[in-house]
């Protein structure tokens, strides 16, 4: 039985936090500019709740705002976020290209499930050349939920995953994980929430420890073997 590992991509496999302050900061120029806001840039709100779907970031980063503002202000954003990564501002994080070949060589699937939106997904795996290794990429904008557990779902009916683990940095990926039957691994990376990654399965701290974990999954209950 073929195992699969389904990654997060914010905060696990990209480096967001250097192109985040970058991109928020521009889109914030923007709205002062438009005279919409007339505050500093909330990055650390932002940090705060880092990982969630984009319509929650703009209810809870511009509260007072109309639907129709938040809805402008995240295609602006999002506009720049392409941008940045397009540039080369952005970054993997180490070793993502050595895990994703080493799981590739040891027979494991590997997919990509986000809370961010098609095009900037598509914009990093495109750039960084992941799509030789990653099966399929997939975003919170293909469901209706905007629950990862049902994205994870989602991947799981299509490809007819029997066992695997998902790897992610914040209680969502945790969550999506458990509630599909999976192995969670957090990553105690930039973004991650230690009261949040005590929730799962396994911690790592280097994306090269997934090495060691999935050389350990039984694959007929679907588990790792404690270490």
């Amino acid at each position: 039985m073929k195992a699969s590992v389904i990654f997060d991509m914010d905060g696990t496999l990209f480096q967001t936090n250097k192109i985040l302050e970058l991109s928020l900061d521009e889109t914030f120029c923007h709205l002062r500019l438009l005279n919409l806001w007339d505050a500093d840039t909330p990055i650390d709100t932002y940090r705060k709740i880092m990982g969630v779907p984009l319509p929650t970031v703009w209810e809870t980063l511009l509260p007072e705002h109309s639907n129709e503002i938040r809805k402008q202000t995240d295609i602006y954003f999002l506009e720049n976020l392409v941008a940045n990564i397009k540039s080369g501002n952005g970054a993997l994080y180490q070793n993502v290209h050595e895990i994703f070949r080493f799981l590739k060589e040891n027979d494991c699937d590997i997919f990509i499930a986000s809370n961010g939106l098609t095009e900037y997904l598509q914009t990093i795996v495109t750039y960084y050349k992941l799509d030789k290794w990653v099966t399929e990429t997939f975003s919170i904008q293909q469901i209706h939920t905007l629950n990862k557990g049902d994205l994870v779902k989602s991947i799981i009916d299509k490809y007819d995953i029997k066992t695997g683990a998902v790897v992610g940095d914040r209680i969502s990926d945790i969550n999506a994980a458990k509630d599909n039957g999976l192995v969670s691994i957090g990553c105690n990376f930039d973004f991650a929430n230690e009261t949040e990654l005590a929730h799962a399965d396994y911690i790592i701290n280097d994306l090269n420890e997934l090495q060691i974990l999935i050389d350990k999954i039984d694959l007929d209950s679907g588990r790792i073997s404690k270490i």
